[in-house]
């Protein structure tokens, strides 16, 4: 590995292959000129290492501040988001540029935080005067921000589902504004790393339903367990709401999931059930069809024109018309109400717009 050198300079060039001379070798080359200024030189580049004094100092400095910078901006931006989302307001609006109207809740605390902040409103400065180009303000961004905050929640609640060992799964399936079948996934588990212990109840995703059979979303169910490392033998109860293809005895979800796990206690959907009762009940009595029925068109007969709905807020002074519930029987008593304590005057409007309007049709229902 050292090569020999009779002038006692270089050692460790080219190879050395005189072994039985090498301790020699070493003490004349330790004792060289080339070698005691290599060293000065190291242990002079030590020192000046070890206080931030070498030759390219300033322009550390101007990294580590860009470094600072921009970890500063970032926290800014992180806690910016979590607040959105926490709070469950749009990022997004008409415009994606800072300094202009109409450029959403992200852009707009932006500008906001940079009144009072001045990091923030450096950083706005060097936006605006072109230093720099990537400022982490674009949606790509927000949405990768979004997206890692999600993710990183995520995982500590699977550690925390994990950690119990056991839990309970509660399913629901609706179709969403734009008419896809959506699966609302739930686990509750008893939390053992708190104090006190106690049981919560976990959001975990929507998932897209195309086949809404029991067999196919029981295939849904055990696709999310796995993919969330979750062991279907550890399911201690599962929950639905009282559609046949979930409840079914024979053919259902529940079915399946007890022939593979007769552990998993199964529980219908309690507020459900009494939903259900109720709207067979009231279906059941033709009063009562009638008479939610006349709450309805009144309803709608007020709200389906602004002229009318403000003719009953200057007539009716107090409780407004709501609709019906369609999916909460029990939200009915708010409908009620308005007409309950307001009849007199719900009536006068009734009358004149029966008297006054110049609409065939509205005269009608009126009347």
């Amino acid at each position: 590995m050292f090569r020999h050198d009779k002038s006692g300079g270089y050692l460790a060039t080219s190879g050395y292959n005189d072994w039985r001379n090498l301790s020699k070798r070493l003490k004349e080359h330790e004792g060289s000129h080339d070698h005691i200024i290599c060293m000065t030189r190291w242990t002079e580049l030590e020192s000046r290492l070890q206080n931030k004094t070498t030759i390219d100092k300033y322009v550390q400095q101007e990294i580590n501040k860009e470094k600072i910078h921009w970890r500063e901006v970032l926290v800014r931006i992180i806690a910016l988001v979590k607040t959105l989302a926490k709070n469950n307001l749009a990022f997004r609006g008409e415009n994606k540029k800072i300094g202009e109207d109409r450029n959403g809740n992200f852009l707009s605390f932006i500008e906001m935080i940079a009144e009072f902040d001045a990091v923030m409103r450096e950083h706005i400065r060097k936006i605006g005067a072109s230093e720099i180009y990537s400022h982490y303000l674009s949606p790509k961004i927000q949405y990768e921000l979004i997206s890692m905050l999600a993710q990183e929640i995520r995982l500590m609640i699977m550690k925390t589902i994990r950690a119990s060992k056991y839990f309970s799964i509660i399913l629901d399936c609706t179709p969403d504004i734009s008419h896809k079948e959506q699966m609302t996934i739930l686990i509750r588990c008893v939390d053992i790393s708190s104090t006190p212990i106690k049981v919560e109840e976990f959001f975990l995703k929507f998932l897209e339903v195309n086949d809404k059979t029991s067999e196919g979303l029981f295939s849904t169910i055990q696709e999310v367990l796995i993919d969330m490392e979750l062991e279907i033998d550890d399911v201690r109860g599962h929950g639905y709401d009282n559609g046949s293809n979930m409840k079914g005895k024979n053919k259902g979800v529940q079915r399946r999931l007890l022939e593979i796990n007769p552990r998993a206690f199964y529980t219908p959907c309690g507020c459900h059930s009494p939903n259900l009762v109720l709207c067979d009940i009231a279906s059941s009595s033709t009063k009562a069809v009638s008479f939610f029925g006349i709450i309805q068109r009144l309803y709608c007969l007020f709200s389906s024109s602004t002229n009318r709905w403000d003719i009953f807020k200057e007539m009716v002074k107090g409780l407004t018309l709501k609709s019906l519930s369609q999916t909460r029987w029990e939200s009915h008593l708010e409908s009620v109400k308005a007409i309950r304590f307001q009849t007199p005057e719900i009536r006068d409007a009734l009358l004149y717009l029966a008297e006054k309007t110049d609409d065939p049709k509205t005269r009608s229902d009126a009347e």
